[in-house]
């Protein structure tokens, strides 16, 4: 197991910077996702990590050596590609041993590690087909395994799923996340699918527009976002969002949308009319009783069998509902909804930071 720690990572191709400093500290062990929309930099990240990429300004440290210049053969790294990169006139065992004998490994050496990463990821009865005789979550493994044979420092992912369809997709998350528990090696994953990274990591870092937005364990993310583009990025469906200002009253505070509502807010309002953002998550929404609560007019109503996701608007503005019930309601009627104040974040209209409001307590 090996550490990695970024100082100051820049990259620019010319006058254009694409990579603003970034400060990373991975520890032995452990997996850590890189997620953020197409071009925030996660990949081109990952790539400078292995070497593939010149470093333009900062420190990359790997197991303690400094790697800025080392030639990406001499990084010890293993690294598996969105595509899968396999040759195709080789059987799968001829792929996976490729790497060790290339090295000129001894032989009881490679059939060893064959053997444990053909049984690591079950492809024990496909070791002579060739990869055209391969689904694509067989080729994936395929892949997985060329990379495991190698005794290496560090393990690069670069979003080796995103060619599989949705079934394969949970099989081969549950199937790294099971590799990464055995090997207990350190992972870099990239990937723009946040559930990915909410489902395998031990810490999510959040990139976009070349610079990390927060990084933390996946529910830290998840439950306190630091800002509003965090909030919005992580969860399927999306947080809601609803522009309203903030008031103390008797005691309590308020935010008041657009058509007058209003939605209780857990703390102490430091700044009267303040104008703000209230996100909340969809699961986070219930059915009211009688006259209370926020107006929901629904607009597309998805049943799932297990859930019921209802579309729609609060205050002209779109909102997401996730019910573990099946609601029974109809395109164009109004329902009303509570949301515990617990659950409602807040953040600034101008800078998207979220803003902690002041318990009653710290007041005090």
């Amino acid at each position: 197991m090996t550490a990695l720690k970024l100082q100051n990572i820049r990259k620019a191709y010319g006058s254009i910077e694409v990579l603003h400093g970034i400060d990373l500290d991975v520890e032995p062990g452990e997996f850590v996702v890189l997620v953020g929309p197409s071009g925030c930099g996660k990949s081109t990240l990952l790539r400078m990590i292995a070497g593939l990429e010149n470093i333009s300004d900062g420190d990359l440290w790997i197991g303690g050596q400094l790697v800025n210049t080392l030639p990406a053969q001499k990084r010890n790294i293993s690294m598996v590609f969105q595509s899968y990169a396999l040759f195709p006139h080789m059987t799968v065992r001829g792929n996976i041993e490729f790497g060790p004998r290339i090295r000129r490994e001894p032989g009881a050496q490679i059939e060893k590690r064959l053997m444990d990463a053909v049984t690591a990821l079950n492809l024990g009865d496909y070791l002579d087909r060739y990869p055209r005789q391969l689904s694509g979550g067989q080729r994936q493994r395929v892949a997985m395994g060329r990379t495991i044979v190698r005794d290496s420092s560090l393990f690069l992912f670069d979003e080796p799923l995103s060619n599989l369809d949705a079934k394969l997709r949970v099989q081969m998350r549950a199937e790294i996340k099971a590799l990464h528990q055995s090997l207990r090696s350190t992972i870099i994953y990239v990937t723009h699918d946040q559930v990915e990274a909410m489902t395998m990591a031990d810490r999510i870092v959040v990139m976009n527009s070349g610079r990390i937005e927060q990084s933390g364990a996946p529910l830290e993310l998840y439950d306190h976002p630091a800002n509003r583009f965090v909030a919005g990025f992580l969860g399927s469906p999306a947080m809601s969002m609803l522009p309203a200002s903030i008031y103390q009253e008797n005691d309590k505070c308020w935010a008041q949308v657009s058509s007058g509502e209003k939605i209780a807010l857990s703390g102490v309002c430091a700044e009267q009319g303040r104008k703000v953002d209230i996100g909340i998550r969809p699961e986070q929404f219930t059915i009211a009783q009688g006259e209370a609560g926020l107006p929901f007019i629904v607009g597309v109503v998805e049943p799932t069998g297990a859930e019921t996701h209802l579309v729609g608007t609060i205050a002209q503005s779109k909102v997401h509902c996730v019910f573990r019930e099946r609601v029974q309601a109809m395109p164009g009627s109004t329902i009303r909804l509570n949301v515990d104040p617990q659950h409602v974040h807040v953040f600034d209209t101008e800078t998207g930071h979220r803003i902690r409001l002041r318990q009653a307590t710290e007041v005090a």
